[in-house]
């Protein structure tokens, strides 16, 4: 059985709270949603209410799993053209 959103790649550009809830959503309706953050900072909600050292927060983990992530530096003309892939 598939689901309704397979084969469907989404690129996450949002952070905290609203975006990544609906990123989430349509990733467990089958999409493949890659979330892009900020080299050397992403999002920072990977940061806040930390309960274990030296990991994620289950803050940011809750927001964003079943996703994959990536970082891309997109004020680089490269890398804006690797977006447009």
């Amino acid at each position: 059985m598939t689901k309704a959103l397979e084969g469907v790649r989404i690129l996450d550009f949002t952070h905290v709270q609203s975006g990544p809830t609906c990123t989430q959503l349509l990733a467990w309706f089958g999409a493949d949603v890659i979330k892009v953050e900020r080299p050397g900072v992403g999002d920072i909600t990977r940061g806040q209410l930390v309960d274990v050292p030296d990991a994620d927060s289950l803050y940011f983990t809750m927001l964003n799993h079943n996703k994959r992530s990536i970082t891309i530096d997109t004020k680089n003309p490269q890398a804006r053209a690797f977006l447009r892939i």
